[in-house]
C-alpha cells in the first residue's frame, strides 16, 4: 500500500467508527433508514391533518389512524 492511499482508508475507518452504534443497531433491528424516514412521514402526515385538534391526544390518534393502516369499514 502506497502512502497516497493510506488517507482514504484512514477516513474510511473514521467514518466507521463515528457510526459505529448505528452499524450496531443495524445490526440488531435490521431497521434500515429508509423505513424511518417513511415513518416519519407518515407521522407529518398526521401532524398535517390534526391540526386545530385541541389535545396530542387527538394528534396520536391521528398518527395511529395513518401510519397503522386499518382498514376501518362502516357496519352494514
Amino acid at each position: 500500500m502506497s502512502a497516497d492511499s493510506l488517507p482514504p482508508v484512514i477516513e474510511a475507518a473514521r467514518t466507521i467508527k463515528r457510526h459505529w452504534n448505528g452499524i450496531l443497531h443495524w445490526h440488531e433491528t435490521k431497521i434500515v433508514n429508509g423505513i424511518l424516514e417513511g415513518i416519519n412521514s407518515l407521522v407529518q402526515a398526521a401532524k398535517a391533518k390534526a391540526r386545530g385538534y385541541r389535545s396530542s391526544r387527538n394528534l396520536k390518534a391521528m398518527i395511529y389512524l395513518i401510519a397503522g393502516k386499518l382498514e376501518l369499514a362502516l357496519p352494514t
